[in-house]
């Protein structure tokens, strides 16, 4: 078990099974010395995933509880493409969308909760890369939260 793994254990994480492209796309690419995904969304470990609109179906709690498991499928890409999370070096860039009504102007907080992950694994220092929060009306199959991101590896 990696090191990340027993992390992720001690917070009482699980990641779910790496999910599978639905389009034509790479779940993950890697150039050089960085890995790009694609936009993951909230995806349960049962393979189901958190569907809702931030502002009318879920509050700001429950937003960044979509955002969290975000993060985890992306950790499960991340682990299936590379073999190992140890390799990740740190975080370099993330850019979060959160499905919400008209109104709602909080999706940086929403976002926090997948930051939050990557901040608990890696630091304050290597968890934190720049980042945009944004929202919008509509995400794919309903779902509640869309984040993609760039991890520097080794």
């Amino acid at each position: 078990m990696s090191q990340i793994e027993k992390k992720l254990e001690a917070l009482g994480l699980q990641l779910p099974p790496a999910p599978k492209p639905v389009g034509l796309y790479k779940p993950m690419l890697v150039v050089g010395n960085l890995a790009y995904l694609s936009g993951h969304g909230p995806l349960r470990n049962d393979g189901t995933i958190m569907l809702g609109r931030v502002g009318a179906d879920l509050d700001v709690e429950g937003g960044k509880a979509a955002a969290q498991q975000t993060a985890l499928a992306m950790l499960a890409t991340l682990k299936s493409g590379l073999g190992s999370l140890d390799r990740v070096v740190r975080v370099v860039k993330l850019l979060g969308l959160v499905r919400c009504t008209d109104e709602f102007g909080q999706s940086p907080l929403v976002i926090n909760g997948c930051s939050q992950v990557f901040v608990d694994l890696w630091g304050s220092d290597l968890g934190v890369g720049v980042r945009s929060a944004l929202g919008t009306n509509s995400l794919p199959g309903g779902m509640a939260v869309e984040v993609e991101g760039i991890f520097e590896i080794q």
